[in-house]
């Protein structure tokens, strides 16, 4: 049974993924509604997701720096805040305003309060398995995961009553801040601080040149692109590829995060079971069926099982490489950022440029290039196994974290 004094430390954190669900699903739901408001094609559409990747990208860049400068607790705290300014940012911007600048400069204000946000979750996360003495990473994700289901739900149901987005984002803005700020007050304090800035830098620079890292990146890499396309374009791709109306598209997205959602939450089971590296690869199997199956199959129906299984698939990779990014708790900070850092430049950078690529070929087929580094993902996978020994920390300037007992309930 879990430490009674850590589960309102638990209880915080899982608030926190939550949280961070709602303000991704939020936008991905009514992203068809964002894209009628200012007359945009699909490119432009690409381009203007480009500004949240820009965003995201600078900010998850520094985010490990940060974190250990900061902590974990306070960087949660300040990405939240501007993420969900950002949001309420967006649907006036776009919906009121009728601003594509605006829009593109609250989506990019967005993206870098989110993207240091996720990696200093990730930091308590890791922090929080060791205090519990169980992988739990697998299902703080699935909770991020359900966030998603809610954020979808609640955009397919203010898309079907033609619910402004200006409200519905501002609404939705205030809750993951009340989230946020009410869960903080749990948050470990100060998760893995190594100290001065100099060892912090030391840190990251090692990181960096450590090429089981490296490769879990580029493993993240392959899994997180199908993750964000599936997120990004999925509604578009069933309301223009099939046919369908704008609710069938957010209803789509729906079945893809239920999908991942439920592999999530029963994946540490199957972790303990089976071990991490065949569960990669049985993983990014069932992405590659699932995508390709989405792209090329014969019905709406068709597509719809489809998401199931690319669901199921990218379900647990970025927690899986999050975890192994922390085998080694007194680098866990740095690598998870470098790890993070690869991995976002697909799951940023990839849906917007697939965006570009659809005006040319269609979005059903820009969305089968995604397969190529799924198969990469496949190859890789075996770098999730977990270390045998941790490495020791560099001798200059290098300081051991303090270890913080859980907050006491």
């Amino acid at each position: 049974m879990a430490n009674p004094e850590v589960l309102p430390w638990r209880n915080g954190v899982i608030a926190a993924y939550f949280a961070s669900g709602l303000v991704i699903s939020t936008l991905v739901a009514r992203l068809p509604s964002v894209r009628d408001a200012l007359g945009l094609s699909h490119g432009e559409v690409g381009l203007l997701l480009l500004c949240m990747t820009a965003g995201s990208f600078l900010s998850v860049s520094a985010s490990g720096f940060i974190v250990m400068r900061l902590g974990s607790k306070r960087t949660m705290v300040l990405g939240a805040t501007l993420a969900a300014v950002a949001m309420a940012g967006v649907g006036i911007s776009a919906s009121t305003l009728g601003s594509i600048p605006l829009t593109g400069l609250a989506l990019a204000l967005q993206g870098m309060g989110t993207a240091s946000w996720n990696v200093a979750s990730n930091v308590q996360g890791a922090a929080m398995e060791r205090a519990l003495g169980k992988g739990i990473m697998p299902a703080l994700h699935g909770f991020f995961s359900v966030g998603t289901v809610v954020g979808a739900a609640a955009g397919a149901f203010g898309a079907a009553v033609h619910l402004p987005i200006g409200w519905h984002f501002a609404v939705m803005a205030v809750i993951v801040a009340g989230l946020v700020h009410g869960g903080a007050r749990y948050f470990h304090p100060e998760s893995m601080s190594t100290g001065s800035g100099s060892s912090n830098k030391a840190l990251l620079a090692a990181a960096w040149r450590e090429p089981r890292t490296l490769v879990l990146g580029i493993l993240v890499l392959g899994m997180a692109l199908a993750e964000g396309a599936a997120g990004d374009w999925v509604a578009l791709a069933l309301s223009d590829g099939y046919g369908s109306a704008n609710t069938i598209g957010a209803l789509g997205y729906g079945v893809f995060v239920s999908a991942m959602t439920v592999a999530r939450l029963l994946g540490g089971r199957v972790l303990d079971r089976f071990g991490r590296v065949l569960v990669m690869r049985v993983s990014a199997a069932l992405a590659l069926a699932g995508l390709l199956l989405f792209v090329y199959g014969p019905s709406l129906e068709t597509a719809m099982f489809a998401l199931v299984l690319w669901g199921l698939g990218v379900a647990l990779s970025f927690p899986v490489a999050m975890t192994a990014a922390s085998d080694d708790p007194m680098r866990a900070a740095a690598r998870v950022s470098v790890v993070s850092t690869v991995g976002y430049g697909a799951f940023l950078g990839g849906p917007p440029l697939l965006g570009l690529l659809a005006d040319r070929i269609g979005l059903l087929n820009s969305l089968a290039s995604v397969g190529i580094l799924i198969i990469m993902s496949f190859i890789l996978a075996g770098a999730a196994a977990p270390l045998a020994k941790s490495p020791a920390l560099p001798k200059s300037g290098s300081q051991t974290p303090r270890q913080i007992p859980p907050r006491q309930a």
